[in-house]
């Protein structure tokens, strides 16, 4: 096992996984001040940096004092994703990761995402092609394979390693799975056995026990955490206890949410404005709340909100 990718050496093996709408810098820099050794971009459109386009350089931003981030690009066409490496490669990122795993319908009719994962040639020069425009490691994420019929994730990792990239990341599901069912960990296995650059583990980690089970049952040199970090930033606090083999910290507060909440408000309004931030932060409120009594009633009662002081008082008052 490793926590290195290419020339970078990670402090730890946990890993905040990309989420399309999520993993901005706020969300980020939080996760890596609480134990997250690298994290990832939501995803960025190589074709929407080959037009310059406004939004996809937005995605971009990184704050000065974030730990190692990855650049997450999707596309399909070697030639832009070849720009791409090269447009970015003076930016403040640690690593250019290529996105073979996104399961949404929109990017997959286009051919991108998990639809790559039927092309594993396509695969090949797609890594390398960024792979020769790039002084930083390239990685991939992918899934098992597209469908149950057709688990292929051996081979695509193997195309993968062959293109020249530093790392591969394993979700343990297909692509028609979307999020539901149990990931498959014996295929990440599979994977680990058969290349020989770092394989990153993705899929059911919640907790440390949960992460050193995958980590056992696969070899898997680093864990990537996506849905379980969602309003639980501390859960890569728990994950470096467990590891580090320090004693347990105590479970965050609600005076513990709410200084996080309040945390990451600050940082979007800042970041993005205050209109976008109160319709983010309704969200991202009630995965902070879950299990806390009376979330259901605060996320009603916040749905309706758009001014980001009355949004503030509302957190303050739970």
């Amino acid at each position: 096992m490793s926590n290195n990718i290419g020339n970078l050496n990670l402090d730890d093996p946990f890993i905040l996984a990309p989420l399309a709408g999520i993993t901005d810098a706020p969300m980020r820099r939080i996760c890596g001040r609480l134990g997250a050794s690298l994290t990832y971009s939501e995803m960025v459109s190589a074709k929407g940096l080959y037009y310059g386009d406004k939004k996809t350089e937005r995605l971009l931003f990184i704050y000065p004092d974030e730990g190692p981030v990855a650049y997450q690009l999707f596309g399909r066409d070697p030639e832009i994703m070849a720009f791409a490496a090269e447009k970015l490669d003076d930016r403040p990122n640690a690593i250019f990761d290529i996105n073979m795993g996104c399961p949404v319908p929109k990017v997959v009719k286009n051919g991108e995402g998990s639809a790559l994962l039927k092309e594993p040639a396509l695969i090949e020069k797609l890594v390398a092609a960024a792979v020769t425009h790039t002084s930083k490691p390239v990685t991939a994420k992918i899934r098992i394979g597209f469908g149950a019929e057709k688990i292929n994730a051996v081979e695509v990792a193997k195309a993968v390693e062959a293109g020249g990239a530093s790392a591969v990341a394993v979700h343990g599901r297909t692509r028609e799975q979307f999020y539901t069912g149990k990931a498959n960990w014996d295929v990440i296995a599979d994977v680990k056995a058969a290349v020989n650059i770092p394989v990153i583990g993705n899929g059911d980690v919640v907790d440390w026990p949960s992460a050193s089970a995958l980590m056992s049952q696969t070899g898997c040199d680093l864990v990537m955490i996506g849905r379980g970090a969602l309003g639980n930033p501390w859960i890569f606090r728990d994950l470096l206890d467990g590891y580090l083999g320090r004693p347990a910290s105590p479970a965050p507060t609600v005076e513990d949410k709410k200084n996080m909440m309040l945390t990451q408000l600050s940082d979007i309004v800042d970041l993005k404005g205050e209109y976008v931030a109160v319709r983010e932060m309704r969200k991202i409120c009630g995965w902070y709340l879950k299990g806390v009594p009376g979330s259901a009633a605060f996320r009603g009662k916040i749905n309706g909100i758009t001014d980001v002081r009355e949004l503030e008082a509302a957190i303050r008052g739970i």
